[in-house]
């Protein structure tokens, strides 16, 4: 841990006010992407171009893909 950094800093209402709505636009722009890619999920399902099986085991792959290049780089984070 960064001992130079004071974690208890004061902030300014200003600052205060601004980070809440840095954070506001972040989940904005979240909301948005989920709504769209379950949008593009179900018109594939839909479509019959891919399967619900098929999507999660994609995505559990791709997730035990992502542990593994990542096993060791973030000790404290490992899912083992």
């Amino acid at each position: 841990m960064n001992t130079n950094v004071n974690m208890n800093r004061v902030h300014s209402p200003l600052e205060e006010i601004e980070w809440i709505g840095k954070l506001a636009d972040l989940k904005e722009g979240h909301y948005q992407h989920a709504l769209l890619l379950s949008a593009v999920i179900e018109l594939l399902i839909e479509k019959g171009i891919i399967t619900a099986h098929e999507l999660a085991s994609k995505a559990h792959a791709l997730e035990s893909e992502d542990a593994a290049a990542t096993a060791g780089f973030f000790p404290s984070f490992d899912r083992t």
